[in-house]
């Protein structure tokens, strides 16, 4: 008897050890349920991949992006579609960098996804218009998103791009509030052609992706590129607020060609060497001399020079906290630079990068005695009742340059329009003020063909003013390498868009 007890004891120890097992794997099947039911609940319910999310982000009429009062966007319905509502896109290609895409396959960009709750009424602020539209029977609605730009302005940037076929960019910003009132990118596309969820349009968007020529990509915000003679201002900017410069008028001792330093390699500048060999800073920056900008950056030194680009906005991100719709690609003035580094920034070479944003805000800051403003595009949300949500305001950035040298700076670049490489950007009864560039890039800069930049501002005798930033690269354009330049290609662009803003 004692046996068989034994025996069945011992028959008994693997059941338990199933039993036990069993009741771990209950266990751990109830704390992993509660856990995705109370703790990862909401996050995965918001998940941009959960279809459900997908259908009430589509099941009503999506807000609008406004441009001067008047709607860029709209929605089409499809009763027979799980999704119903498609987004559509008016002057798609003109103001997809601002807007973005909003894909029932592709999701979200840049607006459209910054704000995607505003839009599809699913913002907490918009609940009681949710609970209203139930009372009433009326189909629910998302808020509109107004921005700041400026139509003629955009529309006078992305004409001017595309009627010389060239891959670019180009920024306007209101120098005294920081709007942006211009945002263009080229080649662009059109966010309607896959709204959609349909294999075809799936096939489009892919077929943007691969492009050689980049249409999806943001070049205004998300591209970086050496800003070549258009940093002279910066520099200028850097070596005035320094006291390495103190007469804009007096010459300098900074002959041409240049001797990098700690090298055998000369720079010479277009001018020749007899208009720029120990020219004064303004002369300088009336023919684009290299050599003085050279000398004035090694003189002001690494850590300055950094300081001084930092307070216009580089190395770090042209984000506005509040809004977060100004998410901009880093500009960076690099750390540790050698001397012939430094020397290079001065240029705008080396190592050095930016956005036609930031050149954008470098002109503003300047334009504007030295203040630089927080850029945004972003005017004001709104509920479909009309209702302020939320209204953006002016906020100061930095206080890049004192008052003083940002006026010496503003007398050199008016010099440059009215005598200098900047003249094809002069408006009659307008102050403009300019300044050209061309920038190498690429390890054999003679395979490559160089970059075109100008900046400038315009200003109006009643104070409005306007700061631009033109971006072309010539790639796709048929076009000699001699007549490859800022002051050729974005001079004239940058002219027509200060006219949009300021002309009445």
């Amino acid at each position: 008897m004692a046996r068989a007890h034994e025996k069945w004891g011992a028959m008994n120890k693997p059941l338990r050890h199933i039993a036990v097992f069993c009741g771990v794997l209950v266990l751990a099947l109830l704390i992993r349920s509660n856990w995705l039911q109370f703790v990862k609940g909401e996050e995965l319910a918001t998940h941009k991949n959960n279809y459900r999310v997908r259908i009430e982000q589509f099941a009503q009429p999506r807000g609008d992006i406004i441009v001067d009062g008047r709607p860029v966007t709209g929605s089409s319905k499809d009763e027979k579609a799980d999704l119903k509502y498609k987004r559509t896109f008016k002057d798609g290609p003109m103001y997809a960098p601002v807007t973005g895409y909003a894909s029932q396959a592709q999701g979200m960009s840049l607006l459209e996804n910054t704000y995607d709750d505003i839009l599809s009424g699913r913002d907490d602020r918009l609940a009681f218009n949710r609970a209203m539209d139930i009372l009433t029977g009326e189909d629910p609605r998302g808020g509109d998103v107004i921005t700041t730009i400026d139509p003629a302005a955009q529309k006078a940037a992305y004409k001017s791009l595309t009627d010389l076929k060239a891959r670019g960019a180009v920024v306007a910003l209101d120098p005294k509030t920081g709007k942006v009132l211009a945002l263009v990118s080229t080649p662009s596309y059109d966010p309607s052609v896959f709204a959609g969820m349909s294999f075809k349009e799936g096939d489009k968007f892919q077929a943007m992706n691969k492009d050689k020529s980049k249409p999806l990509a943001n070049r205004a915000l998300r591209e970086t590129y050496p800003p070549g003679s258009t940093f002279k201002i910066l520099t200028a900017a850097a070596a005035l607020e320094n006291g390495v410069v103190t007469d804009v008028d007096a010459k300098t001792d900074a002959v041409s060609p240049y001797p990098l330093p700690l090298s055998t390699n000369k720079i010479g500048s277009e001018a020749g060497d007899a208009v720029c060999g120990k020219a004064s800073m303004k002369t300088a920056m009336q023919h684009s001399c290299n050599n003085v900008f050279l000398d004035a950056a090694s003189k002001v030194g690494e850590e300055k020079m950094r300081e001084t680009a930092e307070k216009f906005g580089f190395n770090t991100d042209v984000y506005d906290e509040d809004f977060g719709d100004m998410l901009a690609t880093k500009s960076l003035y690099p750390a540790e630079l050698d001397k012939p580094g430094t020397a290079l920034t001065g240029m705008g070479q080396g190592s050095l990068t930016s956005t036609p944003m930031q050149m954008a805000m470098v002109t503003a800051a300047l334009a504007n005695d030295g203040k630089l403003m927080q850029p945004y595009i972003v005017d004001e949300l709104r509920g479909p009742d009309l209702s302020t949500l939320e209204k953006n305001e002016p906020k100061l950035k930095s206080q890049a340059v004192s008052e003083e040298t940002a006026r010496k700076v503003q007398e050199m670049m008016e010099f440059t329009a009215a005598e200098g490489s900047a003249k094809r950007a002069l408006i009659d009864g307008i102050t403009v003020g300019g300044k050209t560039g061309t920038a190498q890039r690429g390890v054999n800069v003679r395979d490559e063909v160089p970059y075109g930049w100008f900046v400038s501002y315009g200003k109006k005798a009643d104070g409005q003013s306007v700061a631009v930033s033109v971006f072309i690269d010539p790639t796709d354009m048929d076009i000699s390498r001699s007549d490859i330049s800022g002051g050729k290609l974005g001079a004239p662009i940058a002219k027509k868009v200060m006219e949009a803003v300021l002309k009445p």
